[in-house]
């Protein structure tokens, strides 16, 4: 008998408190979402960028000699054109995903997307480069991901304000080529937006006396830190400023990139300078020193985050993300974190964003401060891991054990955080399976035939995140898809059978609605996987069975029509015949009707053979329709159960006591067995004999039985 299961409770929140009310009003909001999505989408271009940047960067001198001479510089050519086509264009990505989602939320057709995507772009180049020759690929990159979110935005929220205002109409007649009708109807819109950013650009360029508006932006952030030496409280502010600007999205490291060139990068060279001629080193804040002990995994210190995910984390999705990141972040490359989880316009993880790297900061500033960890006097490349970056800067191993203390820090701020998160994470997800399940009961028989996965909506993208996580625990052997057993009795009183019922309880959603099981295995490619699945642990659990309802019992596995006759589960029962005959042993295969059989001649020679090998053959949802009579013509089954509906309308349709009484006696005549399901009351046994039918299964006598638990009922 199976042990039973114990599943860790996870961390409960109160959907309707105050803070988490105010933090799905805003995670709802169209700007946040059409960010966050936006910068989801992008997730492919900065995993491949940053695979380019550390094979192009990584710190091993034997290495980097190796790309820069092998075939000329062959590989790192190779490199940098990847990253510049990536990392050097980030910008570009940004405007046209933000532009994208945005439209998306609003709900506006695939033909509106186009032009809202080109005017956004346009306008980029338009606020990004001012006057064509003072536009280079630096006005493309992260520097320009602020700018990027203005455009994204803002000129698509334009764009659809005029597309409806305007109610463009093909400007050609029928009988041309209907794509290039629809994209000339988007010419008078998009030449609008870019006229408004066109002229935005050209006051601003002349009341400002600046290149452009991304120039302004550069030359505001740079006027903060004008005033004033490169003290603690500059190097805090600089810091803070930074966590801000990743945590709306924007690039922090690389828009106050002036700020850090001017400022600290400097203090490396005074540094070294003083070591050469025979002094102290005096400067605390260099480029170094951020990048060694505060940006450590990167904006936010997240190597911190990605350690207490994979700790404490039992979020399933959330750990595959950490262990997905881990990598480029051991290389400060976080991207994927920050915008994967996301950490971005997140208001669980502000707080810890923003506070860990001024902890880290504070912390790291006071032991060099005071003589605790020596002074930076080494060039240490932004991308080095941690621990080994540490000890280049300083010289000393004291610099490596600086950064284990920060991370111990962070990852302490960064844990009830993370808990908090698993739980909004949890109760949002028990309120969007609830409205899933009553969308798909709702719509059960139109979405027989139809892929839920491949729907383009939220109910798609939750079917697809269910179907993955059953294949996982189908895959890794997981005891939450399990058997129970629900009894079958006779009239008089005693148990004929058994019929093994799949349950999925999910970590987070419970007992998953079975019909759901399959409907995701079909969809998800692995229903034959299930079904040998199911027949196996059946067989395995058989001993436990008999031992609860008895030795004589009959136990009947369900199997759907789709697999039931295909070569592949015909020679999956093959083998298990050898190991084990079925003659004997009672075993019944109830053929579901998800679909319905094929009855051509390879159809009945696989269930002939079947049926050689001593296994019985059920009908299950059996009716008087011209599929289920056809399939008495080979005698083949040895047991129909009628149709659900059918017993559910004993008492209200006449009809349906006409139809029972009726399949009744034909399977008498066949010597059939007929078994009654969802069988609740005296009333309904005592009217199902009265016409013929005296096997039943139902709450009545039984529900399903969890063996494993005891047999408690469910």
């Amino acid at each position: 008998m199976r042990k039973k299961r114990t599943l860790r409770k996870p961390l409960r929140i109160d959907p309707n408190s105050k803070f988490i009310t105010s933090v799905s009003r805003l995670e709802n909001m169209t700007v946040v979402r059409s960010i966050r999505n936006g910068l989801v989408n992008m997730i492919p271009v900065l995993t491949i960028g940053a695979f380019a940047l550390i094979l192009n960067t990584l710190p091993i001198k034997a290495y980097q000699a190796f790309i820069t001479t092998f075939a000329g510089g062959f590989l790192a050519d190779i490199f940098h054109f990847v990253y510049s086509a990536t990392f050097g264009t980030l910008s570009l990505y940004m405007t046209y995903f933000i532009s994208r989602s945005f439209m998306k939320i609003k709900a506006v057709s695939r033909d509106v997307y186009s032009g809202a995507a080109v005017a956004s772009l346009i306008s980029f180049f338009i606020l990004a480069g001012g006057h064509l020759e003072s536009f280079g690929m630096n006005n493309m990159g992260p520097k320009s991901m602020f700018l990027a979110i203005i455009t994204g935005l803002g000129s698509s929220s334009l764009y659809l304000f005029l597309h409806r205002r305007l109610r463009t109409k093909s400007l050609l007649s029928h009988g041309v080529d209907r794509e290039f009708n629809r994209m000339l109807s988007t010419i008078f819109p998009v030449t609008i937006v870019v006229a408004t950013f066109a002229v935005l650009n050209v006051l601003i360029i002349r009341i400002f006396d600046t290149e452009s508006f991304l120039a302004l932006i550069h030359l505001a952030f740079n006027r903060l830190f004008a005033r004033g030496s490169a003290d603690f409280f500059k190097g805090f502010f600089f810091v803070l400023l930074a966590s801000v600007l990743w945590f709306f999205g924007i690039h922090g490291s690389d828009t106050l990139e002036g700020v850090m060139e001017n400022f600290f990068t400097p203090g490396l060279a005074v540094n070294q300078a003083a070591v050469a001629a025979g002094a102290s080193p005096q400067v605390i804040l260099t480029k170094e020193f951020f990048d060694c002990f505060v940006l450590m995994g990167g904006c936010g210190a997240t190597i911190c985050l990605l350690i207490s995910i994979l700790i404490f984390s039992r979020n399933q999705a959330r750990r595959g993300l950490g262990i997905t990141a881990a990598f480029p972040m051991l290389f400060n490359i976080n991207e994927m974190m920050v915008f994967g989880l996301p950490v971005i316009i997140n208001p669980i993880m502000l707080v810890p964003f923003l506070t860990v790297p001024i902890v880290c900061y504070s912390v790291s500033y006071f032991a060099i401060y005071t003589g605790i960890v020596p002074m930076i006097t080494s060039e240490v490349t932004w991308t080095t891991p941690i621990l080994l970056g540490g000890y280049i800067a300083t010289g000393s191993f004291a610099g490596s054990l600086l950064q284990l203390f920060n991370v111990a820090l962070g990852v302490l701020i960064y844990f009830p955080f993370v808990r908090l998160l698993d739980a909004k994470t949890a109760e949002d997800g028990r309120q969007q399976y609830a409205a899933f399940i009553d969308f798909f009961r709702k719509n059960e028989q139109e979405l027989t035939g139809s892929m839920l996965i491949e729907r383009d909506d939220v109910y798609g993208d939750f079917a697809k995140g269910l179907c993955a996580d059953l294949r996982a625990d189908l895959r890794h052997g997981q005891d939450r898809v399990v058997l129970y057993y629900q009894p079958q009795y006779h009239y008089d009183g005693h148990c004929i059978g058994v019929e093994a019922l799949l349950r999925w309880e999910h970590p987070e959603y419970g007992m998953i609605y079975p019909p759901l099981i399959i409907k995701f295995a079909e969809e998800g490619g692995f229903l034959p996987d299930l079904e040998e699945n199911i027949l196996l642990r059946a067989l395995g659990d058989r001993p436990a069975v008999l031992e609860r309802f008895g030795p004589d019992i009959k136990l009947s596995v369900n199997v759907t029509g789709t697999t039931v006759a295909t070569p592949r589960y015909l020679q999956f029962c093959r083998q298990l015949n050898e190991k084990e005959p079925f003659a004997g042993r009672n075993i019944c295969i109830e053929v579901t009707e998800q679909a319905a059989l094929s009855f051509n001649d390879e159809t009945i020679a696989a269930l002939r053979e079947l049926r050689k090998m001593g296994l019985g053959l059920a009908i299950d949802d059996f009716s008087m329709g011209q599929t289920s009579i056809n399939y008495l013509k080979e005698n083949l089954f040895t047991m129909i159960k009628l149709d659900g509906s059918l017993v559910k309308g004993l008492f209200t349709h006449q009809n349906c006591r006409e139809i029972i009484s009726s399949i009744s006696h034909l399977a008498g005549s066949l010597s059939l067995t007929v078994l009654a399901e969802f069988v609740e009351t005296e009333d309904q046994r005592w009217m199902l004999h009265n016409i013929g039918c005296d096997c039943y299964q139902g709450y009545l006598y039984s529900p399903a039985v969890d063996l494993s638990a005891g047999g408690e009922a469910r």
